[in-house]
């Protein structure tokens, strides 16, 4: 594989990945909620870590030949982030003390990581990515290298991004928002509210196609 074809892959997964989404709402949430941002970005990169595999497997290409199968999952991954979003907008304190105040357990590293995990998993951009734009990078000519080995490379690229981006979103979140509680609320309200939003989006589409 050409360093021109993963600086190219780069600059194109850039770009996806710095697009305010899901992920996104997810890292802003657990940096203003006094979680570990770096365990909440550690279980979205593992979900995108489960695609890598599938993708290197050969799975992929299965889960793109079925509609109804794709339609699945995207729809599994729509209702986890409305059920996610809701619940943020029930319960938008941003401060230890305030969900202390209204009863509200903190949620446990292996929760946020697992929620974490679930997003990223389920994730319709990152489907999208694995299906539609990673294929287009591969190549048999000119290189050695088998298409599952540059699967992961790119794949594994793909993660390096999403965990340096989302770690810098939700560390500043937290180092911007923490001293401003209104602004903080506002701004998980917001996440909250976007991740309520694209799944609603998702779910209509998907159910519209049917």
């Amino acid at each position: 594989m050409h360093a021109g074809t993963l600086l190219s892959f780069l600059a194109v997964d850039l770009l996806l990945v710095c697009v305010p989404g899901a992920d996104w709402a997810y890292a802003i949430t657990a940096g203003l909620r006094d979680r570990s941002v770096a365990v909440a970005v550690g279980g979205l990169v593992a979900g995108y870590a489960l695609h890598t595999l599938l993708a290197a497997a050969g799975l992929a290409v299965l889960v793109a030949g079925s509609p109804d199968l794709l339609t699945a999952l995207t729809a599994a991954g729509a209702g986890y982030l409305v059920w996610l979003g809701w619940g943020v907008l029930r319960r938008p304190s941003a401060v230890p003390a305030a969900e202390a105040e209204a009863g509200t357990p903190a949620a446990t590293a292996p929760r946020v990581f697992l929620r974490g995990a679930t997003i990223s998993g389920l994730n319709p951009k990152g489907l999208l990515l694995y299906l539609s734009v990673l294929p287009a990078f591969l190549t048999t000519r000119g290189t050695r290298l088998p298409v599952a080995a540059q699967t992961a490379a790119l794949g594994l690229l793909h993660m390096a991004c999403c965990a340096a981006v989302y770690l810098t979103v939700g560390t500043l979140a937290r180092a911007v928002l923490r001293a401003r509680p209104a602004a903080a609320r506002a701004v998980t309200r917001t996440s909250g509210a976007a991740m309520l939003g694209i799944g609603a989006f998702l779910l209509v589409e998907r159910l519209a196609t049917l």
